[in-house]
C-alpha cells in the first residue's frame, strides 16, 4: 500500500531509481519528439500499456481502483540521452479504470500504444480554455491535451459515475471518451495531459467547424480567431451564417436521445460550461481538392484508403484501414464513431462530426460570482453562458434541437 490509502498497482511504482532491466527492450524503440515532453510522453504510455498488459483483467472495478495509480522515476538512463530528458517522472492516474473506458469504447490497447508512441504527436494550433494545449496522434486518431491539476481533480470526482454511465451506455454517447490520464514530471515542473478519442475524422478533411454552447452574449469568434486557417465559429456565427446540420429522421432522433441522456447526466454532476464541437467535411469540395492535388503531383498514390494520405506498409492505421477500401465521403463508423451523414435532400453531400466536448467545469462559487456579475450588465433574461446546471443543460439541448434540419 501507499501513502493515503492509494494502491500502487506496478511492481516497479516504488519511488527509487529503477533498475536498469526495465530498459532493455527500450533501445530498439526511440522515442523522438521535438518536446522533451512529448517524448516522455510516449514513452510513459509504452512503459504503463506494456505494464498493464501483464496485470490481470479484473472482473469489476473496486473502489480503489477509481484512487489507484501507477507512477515510475527515471535517473540517468544512457540508452536514450539523446532524445530523453536524463530526469524524469511518469505517473498514470486509475489505470485499470481507463483500460477498462477503452475496452468499452473498442479501442485496443495495441492499437492506442501504437497510435500514441510509433511517431510523435503533432502540434494543433487549437488553444483550449486558459491556454491549454492540443496535440493529435500522428494517425488523427487521438487528441492529447494539458489539463490543470483543478480538472485532474474534478476528474477524480465525477470517474466513477462516469464509467458507470458509460458501462450503462454500452460505450454509445456524445461525452467525451477519457481514455486516459498523466501526470509528466520533468525538469521540475509538472504537466497533467489526457487523451480523449478525436472528434474529428483521421482522414476526412474539416472545412468549417463550430463550438455551440446554445448561448448568444459575446458568443462569436474574434478577428484573431478568423484568421486562422480553420477557425472555430460560435453559436452567433452558426446563426449568421444560416447554418443546418441536415440529417435524416432516424439519424436525428438517435442522436436526440444521446444528447438527452447525456446533459442529464452532466446535469447531475453539476457540470455546466460544455459545448457541441461540429465539424463539416464537404464531400464535393474534398473530391476536387484532391483531384486539383493528383493533377498537381501527377501521382496515384493513396486511393486505396478513398484518397487519404498514402501510408507506409507497416503504419498501424494500414492494419485498421485496408480490410475495405473507402470511397469519397464513405467513413468507418467504428473509428469515427461522431460521424452522420447528410439527408439526401441536404443542399450540399457533407458529413458532420459532433460530440460534447469540455465537460469538467463545475457550477461553483466562481461561476455564481460570474453569472451575478453578468445578470448585472446583460440583464436577468439575457442568453448568458453561466447558468446554473439544469438551466444550462435545457438551453443547451433546446438549442442544438433547433439547428437540426
Amino acid at each position: 500500500l501507499a501513502a493515503k490509502g492509494t494502491i500502487v498497482l506496478l511492481s516497479i511504482a516504488s519511488k527509487t531509481k529503477t533498475k536498469k532491466k526495465h530498459f532493455v527492450a527500450q533501445k530498439v524503440k526511440l522515442f523522438r519528439a521535438s518536446d522533451p515532453l512529448l517524448s516522455v510522453l510516449m514513452w510513459g504510455v509504452n512503459h504503463s500499456i506494456n505494464e498493464l498488459s501483464h496485470v490481470q483483467i479484473p472482473i469489476m472495478l473496486m473502489p480503489d481502483d477509481f484512487k489507484a495509480y501507477s507512477k515510475i522515476k527515471v535517473d540517468n538512463h544512457l540508452f536514450n540521452k539523446e532524445n530523453m530528458p536524463s530526469h524524469f517522472k511518469f505517473k498514470e492516474y486509475c489505470p485499470l479504470v481507463f483500460r477498462n473506458l477503452r475496452e468499452r469504447f473498442s479501442i485496443d490497447d495495441q492499437d492506442f500504444l501504437n497510435s500514441l508512441t510509433r511517431s510523435s504527436p503533432m502540434n494543433s494550433e487549437a488553444q483550449g480554455r486558459s491556454g491549454a494545449r492540443f496535440h493529435t496522434s500522428f494517425d488523427k486518431r487521438y487528441v492529447i491535451k494539458t489539463i490543470s491539476s483543478e480538472d485532474v481533480a474534478e476528474m477524480h470526482n465525477i470517474l466513477k459515475k462516469y464509467h458507470q454511465f458509460i458501462v450503462e451506455c454500452h460505450g454509445n454517447t456524445l461525452l467525451p471518451q477519457f481514455l486516459g490520464m498523466y501526470r509528466l514530471t520533468v525538469d521540475g515542473d509538472e504537466t497533467y495531459m489526457i487523451v480523449t478519442r478525436n472528434v474529428f475524422s483521421h482522414r476526412l478533411s474539416v472545412y468549417k467547424k463550430y463550438d455551440l454552447k446554445g448561448s448568444t452574449v459575446a458568443r462569436e469568434a474574434s478577428d484573431k480567431e478568423k484568421a486562422k486557417e480553420l477557425p472555430t465559429y460560435k453559436d452567433n456565427d452558426f446563426i449568421n451564417d444560416g447554418q443546418k446540420i441536415y440529417i435524416d429522421g432516424e439519424n436525428k432522433k438517435m442522436f436526440l436521445e444521446k444528447l438527452r441522456k447525456d446533459v442529464e447526466f452532466l446535469a447531475q454532476l453539476k457540470l455546466m460550461d460544455y459545448s457541441l464541437l461540429v465539424g463539416i467535411h464537404d464531400v464535393e469540395r474534398a473530391e476536387q481538392e484532391e483531384v486539383e492535388s493528383e493533377d498537381n503531383e501527377a501521382e496515384e498514390e493513396g486511393e486505396s484508403d478513398g484518397g487519404g494520405i498514402g501510408t507506409p506498409p507497416d503504419s498501424p492505421s494500414n492494419t485498421l484501414d485496408s480490410t475495405k477500401p473507402l470511397s469519397p465521403g464513405e467513413f468507418d463508423p467504428a473509428i469515427d464513431v461522431y460521424a452522420i451523414k447528410s439527408n439526401d435532400s441536404a443542399p450540399r453531400k457533407e458529413i458532420y462530426f459532433m460530440a460534447i466536448i469540455d465537460i469538467l467545469q463545475h457550477y461553483d462559487a466562481k461561476k455564481k460570482a460570474a453569472h451575478a456579475a453578468k445578470t448585472v450588465k446583460h440583464g436577468a433574461g439575457a442568453e448568458i453562458s453561466t447558468v446554473n446546471p439544469e438551466q444550462y443543460s435545457k438551453r443547451f439541448y433546446d438549442f442544438i434541437t433547433t439547428i437540426l434540419s
